[in-house]
């Protein structure tokens, strides 16, 4: 396997060069690598999914990648390394750290490969466009349900799954701001990382009971941080709290239908998945794009779980 330093190096002589567009012009495959934030989750097979469905559409051809867990960012980066040193015809990237890969992703976009973020976008506007979530109204709507199900008043916790990308960030902040400007009589006694893994995120979760006996409530900012709190749950045989997440995957469906989480929001990672290569085909075509596109969220619990609309943005 080539080193970090091989890759990098072997990526700016190839832009420099500017031999990526050139390999374009030459072929009639337009290629597409996404570069995800991971593999692990639910949520990232279901955005694989509508990138392949658009991929069909279009007649062009993608690869998706992401490292074994969401803490890997050197990992995220030998990979769009290595995308970018195959003369990609653009780039489909979501950030683990949404300022490391930055001066690789402007050497790219000078080469005048486009960049489209999704998910999770980068602090820069390298990308063309980003297809996401609005992360801070979701994360805002979830501390609207939680302050409803304590009765206004109490104390809560986050379980975030990092505070390096820009949906970790949006997450977290979306949800404590909700409750500081609208919510005084509610406290958030803390704020802990489990960086998206279950485990680690139930060990995180298990500390946060411990430590606060008398808590109200928890959020947690995506799959791998909800199931971790649905598990400190069901291992320290905790009741009465109210319990919100973000995704859908099964363990959360499962969850909400037994009981053990109040509701969660719900992505749309299909349709995220299909306008990221979408947006890569129309920048290609010369089209201007806007600065986001908007994929929606959704707020679902055991009462509204088998509604056909929230039936289509489950990834179960």
């Amino acid at each position: 396997m080539l080193s970090r330093r091989t890759l990098l190096g072997a990526i700016s002589v190839t832009l420099a060069l500017g031999s990526a567009p050139a390999a374009f012009a030459q072929s009639d495959e337009i290629y597409i690598p996404l570069i995800s934030k991971g593999f692990q989750h639910q949520f990232w097979q279901a955005v694989k999914s509508g990138a392949d469905q658009a991929a069909d559409e279009l007649g062009v051809r993608i690869t998706f990648e992401g490292p074994d867990n969401e803490t890997m960012v050197d990992r995220q980066i030998d990979m769009l390394a290595a995308a970018l040193a195959n003369n990609p015809s653009a780039v489909g990237f979501a950030a683990l750290d949404s300022q490391a890969a930055i001066p690789l992703l402007r050497q790219a976009s000078e080469a005048g490969i486009p960049i489209v973020a999704f998910d999770s976008g980068v602090d820069s506007d390298i990308p063309v466009t980003t297809a996401t979530t609005d992360n801070v109204a979701a994360a805002a709507l979830a501390a609207d349900k939680m302050a409803e199900m304590i009765g206004g008043s109490g104390k809560v916790a986050v379980v975030a799954h990092d505070q390096t990308s820009r949906t970790g960030i949006d997450r977290r902040d979306g949800f404590l701001n909700r409750m500081k400007s609208e919510y005084p009589d509610i406290e958030v006694v803390s704020v802990q990382y489990g960086q998206g893994d279950q485990l680690q995120s139930t060990e995180v979760a298990k500390a946060i009971l411990t430590a606060n006996p008398d808590l109200n409530g928890m959020f947690g900012t995506n799959e791998g941080s909800a199931i971790g709190i649905v598990n400190a749950i069901r291992e320290t045989g905790t009741t009465g709290l109210a319990i919100i997440g973000y995704d859908s995957g099964k363990a959360q469906t499962d969850a909400i239908r037994e009981g053990l989480m109040s509701g969660a929001i719900t992505q749309n990672p299909v349709g995220i998945g299909y306008e990221t290569v979408k947006a890569a085909v129309a920048a290609l075509n010369g089209e201007t794009l806007e600065p986001v596109i908007d994929t929606g969220f959704y707020y679902y619990d055991q009462s509204n779980i088998d509604d056909p609309e929230i039936q289509a943005v489950l990834y179960d």
